[in-house]
């Protein structure tokens, strides 16, 4: 098949792009490299720097092309309160863009990464995609908007459209900003550094962490799976985590002896979250195979950052 991969050269898009390439099939990607970088990706890929917005030329990349995965985006929920018309201007106006262009090219069918952020606080776990959504951040809001926006649009043009809500992706090379940092990656460097690990609110806060490669097969699947379109579907490891039991499984990956330091004066993000994964399995045959002690493992072994770090 013909694909192409909006964020391309980013931390899920280059795992997804490379994977595609590497099953035969013709990849294009986009990326504006405000947070990627095209030396992730195998030569093969045709790689355009640009905007999503710039429908020029997304029109003149998707000639041919039969599926669209679009994950340009920003995906910073602290930085989402900063601010929040940039991120409206790209993660909703930028899937606008890439529908439109959608539809003047004849392309057939999208898939949204979206994100578990969208739930909000929830007492009941885990997470149904029946339940209603409660977003408490601009960045939740956008990615919440955005899989409307896909599935209005989708109806009225004929295009289909499939939503993944995917929570806590992890894995080797993902991005370690000197701000708002992922949690399992800032992690990592802590421990490996000998630094004290900073936990905002109580450690008692629980996430569905999920391994990259996990993710990427469910994005695969979504491509030519059926019965799919119009469906929002969670993507995760269906395990629920606290930061408490984060840490300590870093500390035996790591094999080193971390102290945590509570700023309770942060806020820790709402409670409790981990997907339902009942229509994964059902529509996607979606099955994840890697724990999160196995996927620190190969995060330690994969990515250079923290070989050298331990060394």
């Amino acid at each position: 098949m013909d694909f192409l991969v909006t964020g391309g050269a980013g931390f899920l898009g280059a795992a997804l792009a490379n994977r595609l390439a590497r099953d035969g099939h013709h990849v294009r990607a986009i990326d504006d490299l405000s947070a990627g970088d095209p030396a992730r990706l195998l030569p093969e890929i045709l790689f355009t720097r640009g905007d999503v917005n710039d429908r020029p030329k997304l029109w003149t990349l998707l000639q041919g092309v039969e599926c669209v995965y679009h994950l340009a985006a920003r995906v910073s929920v602290p930085e989402s309160v900063l601010y929040p018309r940039e991120y409206t201007a790209v993660n909703v106006g930028g899937t606008v863009s890439v529908m439109e262009a959608m539809r003047d090219a004849g392309v057939r069918r999208v898939v949204l990464v979206s994100s578990g952020a969208v739930y909000g606080e929830h007492a009941d776990q885990p997470l149904r995609e029946a339940l209603t959504p409660d977003p408490r951040s601009p960045y939740a809001v956008s990615k919440l908007a955005a899989e409307y926006y896909v599935r209005t649009i989708g109806a009225l043009w004929g295009i289909e459209t499939v939503a993944l809500r995917v929570f806590n992706a992890y894995g080797p090379t993902q991005p370690l900003p000197a701000a708002h940092a992922p949690v399992i990656p800032r992690f990592l460097k802590q421990a490996l550094s000998g630094g004290s690990i900073v936990v905002y609110g109580d450690g008692r806060q629980t996430r569905d962490y999920v391994f990259v490669d996990d993710v990427v097969e469910a994005l695969v699947a979504a491509a030519t799976a059926s019965a799919v379109d119009r469906r929002v579907v969670n993507i995760g490891s269906g395990s629920e985590t606290s930061v408490d039991e984060v840490i300590a499984l870093v500390a035996r990956a790591t094999g080193e002896r971390v102290e945590v330091i509570y700023n309770s004066n942060e806020d820790g993000g709402v409670s409790r979250m981990c997907a339902d994964l009942t229509l994964a399995k059902s529509l996607l045959n979606f099955q994840p195979h890697v724990s999160l002690a196995d996927g620190l493992q190969f995060t330690l072994e994969r990515d250079p950052r923290f070989v050298r770090a331990k060394a």
